[in-house]
């Protein structure tokens, strides 16, 4: 186990532990739910699992036991298996990094996914180990880092570094940073320091380091739109390497901006910085429960029972309902999404495939993002029916791993299309008409340009041609 911590306390933590959140200046706390035990170093957290585990691993190797109840399991989901779907997770339990790894594996990632990601990381000194553990009946899948061989205490600042040069796929190393970004900022909110100096301390980098990347990895190779349920808050307080914390630990209530929690009567921690980080970069929205129809469930298994119920994170893949129910009475809708690393030749293409999805329009607007970054939103109109098509072209041809879907009702004035004859041969026009005020007319461009081709003149003539000849 490397630095020989004792861990007698079988983690108290309901969910296992990922919880190491950077504290700056040293006071890393890394509790699980409702532990009191001193942080003052990261653990190796050999939690009170329900597998036993008798194996040395080489260091940075993985071991997936099976045990005697290896439960049957569904088909691996392939790559892209959840485009076009919603992923939820049913946080009542709240939500922890090695929960989430857990639920994703249970839901079908395969487990190559979560080590080819962290394989790309220069880290070694510890193991992955996936095993199952019991909780109500329900047989879950659990998800560990054991760490072997000291560690050292790691930056923000250096471990984005670290992510950003890693030979990852873009789109996990992007969502990764993201990730660790909201950590990181929430740490430095809480002890008023410069993003760069906060401190992940030693096993806590780890955990924190391999549960981000390696959900990266699982959300960026299901493809799914995430939606989250509002996130339970316990109480109480926990020992930390500079002192008591209350709970919820305050590095996890700084990445919850904007996301709903409610409180339980449970003196533990139910969400984690880590996972607390997770949820709120991943979710495009929070809801009791989408609607959607269920196709695949996983269940991630955190690593203390609790008192009020089982200390398990549901995630459901399923099939969105049609656009009717899912956009109410709206007869369209506006896809888009806000990027800040698109050339203008992709941006482009991207306006292009939407088009080609069903669009009815297509366009991107230039806007700044946080910190000054010149960026892009990218956005299409399509009917409520065309909405999923329309989506899955958007992430399919951006770097954006989301979007916003807003339901918009659509008045049109009726138009018809006419024919008119001018000196330079037949030329359409549409009208459109209605209780708007006097009718727009307007000549088709193309056929205007052909026939200004034809004749040597100039197009504005035309279309000047083609008006008169519409209002007489």
């Amino acid at each position: 186990m490397g630095h020989g911590h004792d861990h007698d306390h079988a983690h108290g933590d309901a969910h296992g532990d990922e919880h190491h959140h950077g504290h700056a200046h040293g006071d890393h706390h890394e509790h699980g739910h409702g532990g009191d035990h001193d942080h003052a170093h990261a653990h190796a957290h050999e939690h009170g699992g329900d597998h036993a585990h008798a194996h040395a691993h080489a260091h940075g190797g993985h071991h997936d036991h099976g045990h005697a109840h290896d439960h049957p399991r569904a088909p691996l989901l392939e790559e892209g298996a959840g485009t076009g779907k919603v992923l939820f997770f049913d946080a009542f339990s709240g939500i922890a990094g090695d929960m989430t790894i857990a639920a994703l594996l249970d839901l079908g990632v395969p487990l190559l996914v979560i080590e080819r990601a962290v394989a790309a990381l220069p880290l070694d000194g510890f193991h992955l180990h996936r095993g199952h553990a019991h909780r109500s009946g329900i047989v879950a899948t659990s998800f560990d880092v054991h760490v072997e061989a000291p560690q050292p205490e790691r930056t923000y600042g250096s471990i984005d570094a670290m992510l950003a040069a890693a030979p990852l796929d873009p789109p996990v190393a992007a969502l990764a940073r993201r990730i660790f970004r909201r950590l990181g900022e929430a740490e430095a909110a809480v002890h008023r320091i410069r993003l760069e100096d906060v401190h992940f301390h030693e096993v806590g980098a780890v955990d924190a380091i391999v549960d981000i990347v390696g959900a990266a990895a699982a959300i960026v190779h299901i493809g799914a739109e995430v939606v989250g349920s509002p996130l339970p808050m316990g109480r109480g307080f926990v020992k930390a390497r500079h002192g008591i914390l209350p709970l919820p630990p305050p590095a996890a209530v700084a990445c919850l901006r904007g996301v709903p929690t409610y409180g339980v009567e449970l003196d533990a921690e139910l969400v984690t910085p880590t996972g607390a980080a997770i949820i709120a970069t991943l979710a495009t929205r929070f809801e009791r429960w989408p609607t959607f129809a269920p196709d695949r469930i996983g269940f991630g298994a955190g690593q203390r029972e609790l008192p009020d119920r089982p200390n398990l994170l549901r995630v459901v893949l399923g099939t969105r309902a049609g656009g009717d129910e899912s956009f109410g009475n709206a007869s369209h809708v506006i896809v888009e999404a806000n990027v800040d690393d698109l050339t203008g030749e992709v941006a482009g293409h991207a306006i292009e495939a939407l088009f080609a999805a069903g669009a009815l329009d297509a366009w991107a607007a230039p806007i700044t993002m946080k910190k000054g970054r010149p960026a892009l939103t990218i956005a299409a109109l399509a009917a409520a029916p065309q909405a999923d098509a329309v989506a899955t072209a958007l992430l399919r041809e951006t770097t954006s791993i989301g979007l916003r879907k807003i339901p918009v009702a659509r008045t049109e004035r009726p138009r018809r299309i006419t024919t008119v004859q001018t000196a330079y041969g037949a030329i359409r026009v549409k009208i459109s008409e209605g209780p708007f005020g006097p009718p727009q007319i307007k000549p088709e461009f193309d056929d205007c340009a052909a026939a200004a081709r034809t004749h040597g003149v100039p197009v504005r003539e035309v279309v000047s041609a083609a008006l008169s000849a519409a209002k007489g």
